[in-house]
């Protein structure tokens, strides 16, 4: 679960913690307090995309850290990562620079495609507009595979990975179907391409070899003035070096006679005199033997503009050209042997489509039957949120082409008013029977789902009275086996909390800052009242804020 939140920097917000609770965490304060930037902050350190203005202004970074206690079994997956635990914790932190952010995990540096997929074994996050995806078909069959996720994901995986096999034989055998002219002309171009590598023979290092043997004979000139030069110094003008070392190493071997210490001197230089000698006698060698020739140079010169011809052709280095040349070969082979290749295609072709159907017809069977039982279970968490006789159901269609996911399209159905046709989600729901439905949906969900912690952010808009106050059992429910943490604006809602925070915005060294605290049980009351009796709490408000918070135990207590 989601123990620990820190958010510094962001928005108005200038420095915040929180320590969650198990089950039913709420979340309540004055409109613009800053209760959806607390959510907005998770969603951030999970990898939400985000702009450098979200930083507080002044501030140089933004940063929010979480801290996890996974169980065991997210801990096996993650260590696919190679993420270990840190004392049992998993922590999670986001750093919001200029053009620029930094993830990390227990310390190391991560990606945000790692980020979103560790995040999503930790926390299902149901933000303000999430319900809106319920108008989209594509949700409803993500909802059903997950209703029913043990049995549907490995024919699932088997699907896409058949469908991908399928997609590779398929596209290479559309690019088969050439006429004959067409295949005699592609055979031409191949074998002159084949032909040019081979004759061109480049050697793995050549252009290399090139290049340096091209330097050295274009700058002959320079080389030799340079070696001249240097051996004049050395050995060669009136004054050189190797002169003054043999006066020094004269001075120094009289004195050394009389000093153990300066005929050590005497020696360093005898090595000195030496090793100058033999540089001296390698450069007069190399300037013997050192010349310009223009016939090696244009010869040199020719075939490294050759060899860069050809290797810009065919991949700009000769790893890039020795596989296109593999590639030509194997091409030119399934050009020459044509009728015999693409018969071997259709065959590999009509086998996985066999096996994509048969796994696509069981993933379709076990779909039906789960189908049902999700059927069952939404109606009865609808019934339970108060949309009385409502009619649910899930209808489906066979698509007319394969995709990783299957051939199932599927729709929900719903009929809320008795009397009324049933028809598609999406042309029925308003945008506040859309977040009930959704709230459905995640509690059906919660008793199949592996996932902890479930965040609402204002599940509760557009409803109120008797709904409000089952939408509070609901998520009381969902609370038995989950954490859950849920910011509302409803009183119903709110007298349900394990754990009561508040939001408030304040002045704080003469600048706005929000800040989140726990409650004790009066100040819960006392946050009860205010939002049950707006600017004036009087004690008959204190009184009724009481009384719902008595009831609310009561009914957790039936719930449990």
């Amino acid at each position: 679960m989601l123990t620990h939140l820190h958010v510094k920097n962001l928005a108005i917000i200038e420095d915040a913690e929180i320590d969650f609770y198990d089950h039913l965490n709420i979340l309540t304060g004055e409109t613009g307090a800053g209760k959806s930037i607390i959510i907005g902050s998770v969603n951030i350190a999970l990898g939400a995309r985000v702009s450098s203005d979200i930083i507080r202004n002044g501030a140089e970074y933004a940063y929010v850290e979480l801290i996890f206690e996974p169980e065991d079994y997210i801990w096996n997956k993650l260590l696919e990562y190679d993420i270990f635990p840190d004392e049992g914790r998993l922590v999670i932190s986001r750093k919001i620079m200029n053009k620029k952010s930094i993830s990390k995990i227990n310390g190391e540096t991560v990606t945000l495609a790692i980020l979103r997929e560790v995040s999503s074994l930790l926390i299902d996050i149901h933000g303000q507009n999430e319900h809106q995806s319920l108008l989209y078909a594509d949700k409803h069959l993500e909802i059903l595979d997950r209703y029913k996720r043990d049995d549907i994901y490995p024919v699932k995986s088997r699907v896409a990975e058949f469908y991908a096999q399928y997609c590779d034989i398929k596209k290479e055998y559309d690019s088969m179907s050439v006429s004959e002219e067409e295949r005699v002309r592609r055979i031409s171009f191949m074998e002159f391409e084949k032909n040019e590598i081979e004759t061109a023979g480049i050697r793995d290092d050549e252009e290399a070899e090139l290049e340096y043997e091209y330097r050295k004979l274009a700058n002959a000139e320079k080389i030799a003035e340079a070696v001249s030069g240097a051996y004049e110094i050395t050995g060669m003008g009136n004054i050189n070096i190797s002169s003054l070392i043999s006066k020094a190493l004269m001075i120094l071997s009289e004195a050394g006679q009389y000093d153990d210490n300066v005929s050590q001197y005497a020696d360093a230089l005898s090595d000195a005199d030496n090793i100058i000698a033999d540089l001296n006698h390698d450069m007069s060698t190399y300037m013997d033997e050192f010349g310009f020739d223009e016939h090696r140079f244009k010869e040199v010169s020719d075939r490294l503009d050759f060899v860069r011809k050809i290797l810009a052709k065919y991949g700009g280095n000769t790893e890039n050209m020795s596989k296109y040349y593999d590639k030509l070969k194997k091409d030119l082979k399934v050009m020459t042997d044509y009728e015999e290749h693409k018969k071997e295609l259709d065959r590999k072709l009509a086998d996985t489509r066999e096996k994509l159907d048969k796994e696509c017809n069981i993933l379709t069977n076990i779909r039906l039957h789960a189908a049902q039982g999700l059927k069952e279970d939404i109606t009865r968490a609808l019934s339970d949120l108060n949309f009385g006789e409502v009619i649910f159901d899930i209808v489906f269609e066979k698509k007319d082409s394969y995709s990783s996911c299957g051939m199932d399209n599927i729709e929900f159905m719903i009929s809320t008013n008795p009397g009324e046709e049933i028809k598609p989600l999406a042309k029925v729901a308003s945008g506040g029977e859309l977040s009930r439905i959704m709230l459905g949906v995640k509690s059906v969900l919660s008793r199949t789902d592996r996932i902890h912690t479930l965040v609402f952010d204002e599940i509760d808009t557009g409803i109120s009275g008797r709904t409000a106050q089952k939408v509070s059992e609901k998520l009381a429910y969902i609370s038995r086996e989950h954490q859950v943490i849920c910011i509302t604006h409803l009183a119903q809602i709110a007298s349900m909390a394990d754990r009561h925070f508040v939001i408030e915005k304040g002045i704080r060294n003469e600048r706005t800052s929000t800040q989140i605290r726990a409650l004790n049980d009066d100040e819960s009351n006392n946050e009860l009242a205010r939002i049950l009796g707006g600017a004036e709490i009087t004690e008959a408000v204190l009184n009724s804020a009481r009384e719902m918070k008595e009831l609310a135990v009561k009914r957790k207590e039936n719930i449990l």
